[in-house]
Order: structure tokens, then C-alpha cells, then sequence
């Protein structure tokens, strides 16, 4: 691990060893936990606005065969 500073509001302060004592975990550990969670909400969330940017970036495309048209190439007798 990588030793870092943060500063806190006297309120956050407070709060976060309310919260240690209550879950019998040290400080570091919340700080540590909140980080990874904002950080897994951050990704999902640039995931699905990267995937909304790219939805229908083919259509009205002219130069390609239509999917339907692909689809029953694919079919089998």
C-alpha cells in the first residue's frame, strides 16, 4: 500500500470514526472501501456513456448490407 494524506472537514471527521468505532474497523479501512466504491460507480458509469455515444453510430450507413439481409445468410435449411 501507498501511504497517502487527505485532509477532512471536522464533520467528516467525526462521522468517519463514528462509523469506524460502530463497524469495529479502522479509519484507513472506511476510507479505503468508500474509495472502491466510488471508483467501481465512476467506471460502470463512463462504461454505459461510452456504450450510449456508440449506440446507432451505423445507422443511415448506405455502404453496408443490411442486417437482416446478413441474418438470413446465416440461416440454416
Amino acid at each position: 500500500m501507498i501511504r497517502t494524506q487527505i485532509y477532512l472537514t471536522s464533520d467528516q471527521r467525526l462521522q468517519l470514526a463514528a462509523i469506524a468505532t460502530a463497524d469495529g474497523k479502522k479509519q484507513s479501512e472506511i476510507i479505503r472501501e468508500a474509495l472502491d466504491d466510488f471508483i467501481s460507480r465512476h467506471n460502470r458509469d463512463r462504461r454505459q456513456a461510452v456504450l450510449r455515444q456508440a449506440a446507432g453510430i451505423w445507422g443511415g450507413r448506405t455502404d453496408l448490407t443490411p442486417l437482416g439481409t446478413l441474418r438470413r445468410t446465416w440461416d440454416r435449411d
